[in-house]
């Protein structure tokens, strides 16, 4: 059995078990602000008994830093993290001009199999803790020397497919009491991206955690869909509109819906025609993504095809805008984080 992440434990819970085992109560807190300030344990003012009590029961300091690849076209990194176990996984560091974001991953490899993404080309190997995606943001921010401002769960492995420990890392980095120690990253500057597991977005709708959902559409009808999305066999369109304007109802916040164009496949002017009919009824924006090269046989469109293709739902009412790519030749742009360990020099 794996020990609990002490950086994702509840204040209230670590006191009680500190206090019950004879620590005092304030050592919780001075040990849970030291691992968010980025510390060793062994850098903090704690006794060597409760260090060894600590190191004991818990995993601390478990995520390493295995190698950080900078892009020669913008400030984006992306990060290989060695986890307790030796799996590695990826989260890429993005700067812009109003502050900056985190890419996390959410599981080792993914079980969705989507056709123009490599996370899960490998296979699926196991969900990440809680702990282990604080983690990375900590390392990212000691490393950087730079505050994360804003998260997207859009890395490696489908969020909603480890439900609870992805919302007990929004506990951890956005918490409902605010704390002196926690990230306090506002619910606001949170998304989360989902192939469309439909259970889970009306579950969603049921927390306290409202942040910004983003639908990975990727086509207008089940059919096309089913050619490149393995959850389209499950899923159907329809079904997963309805989820995101429940959820749009529920929390008035707008719904992403992120489509790769992909030639001959999604591409057409029908396609914008039909998507547009999808999104009536509310507040919705999407984003037009270039596919990036991931070693498939999908070919991505023109950069004219693709403007086309954003000008044409715009004509139609839809709000759409072509997302800027950032770190494509570090492998850190959308659908190509590996999660493989890399023994030779990034070649860029």
């Amino acid at each position: 059995m794996t020990l609990p992440f002490l950086i994702s434990q509840n204040l209230s819970d670590l006191e009680t078990t500190l206090i019950s085992n004879g620590f005092e109560r304030y050592r919780a807190k001075q040990a849970l602000e030291g691992l968010f300030k980025g510390k060793n344990l062994d850098e903090i003012n704690l006794n060597t008994k409760l260090k060894e009590f600590l190191y004991k029961n818990y995993l601390i300091n478990a995520t390493k830093i295995e190698k950080v690849f900078d892009s020669k076209k913008s400030t984006t990194k992306k990060f290989l993290f060695k986890l307790f176990d030796n799996s590695l996984v990826e989260g890429v560091f993005m700067e812009y001009k109003h502050g900056n974001s985190f890419c996390v991953s959410t599981q080792v490899g993914c079980k969705m199999g989507c056709a123009f993404c490599t996370s899960g080309k490998n296979g699926f190997l196991r969900n990440l803790f809680a702990g282990e995606m604080v983690e990375f943001l900590i390392l990212a921010q000691k490393f950087t020397n730079k505050k994360i401002n804003n998260i997207v769960l859009m890395g490696s492995g489908e969020p909603l497919d480890n439900f609870d420990e992805v919302i007990r890392f929004l506990d951890c980095i956005c918490p409902q009491e605010k704390n002196n120690y926690s990230l306090n990253i506002s619910n606001r500057n949170i998304a989360l991206s989902t192939c469309g597991i439909v259970p889970k977005i009306y579950d969603l709708c049921n927390i306290n955690q409202k942040v910004s959902l983003s639908i990975s559409l990727h086509a207008t009808t089940d059919e096309a869909r089913k050619k490149i999305m393995k959850i389209a066999n499950t899923y159907k369109i329809n079904d997963i509109i309805k989820a995101a304007k429940k959820y749009f109802e529920t929390t008035g916040r707008k719904i992403e819906i992120e489509y790769t164009l992909v030639k001959g496949v999604n591409d057409s002017f029908e396609d914008a025609k039909r998507l547009s009919n999808l999104l009536k009824g509310f507040l919705v924006h999407v984003n037009v993504i270039n596919l990036n090269p991931t070693n498939t046989n999908l070919k991505p469109t023109t950069k004219s095809e693709t403007y086309a293709f954003c000008d044409k739902l715009n004509a139609l009412g839809v709000n759409a805008t072509v997302r800027r790519v950032l770190g494509d030749d570090v492998g850190g742009a959308c659908g190509q984080l590996l999660g493989k360990v890399l023994k030779e020099e990034a070649k860029f």
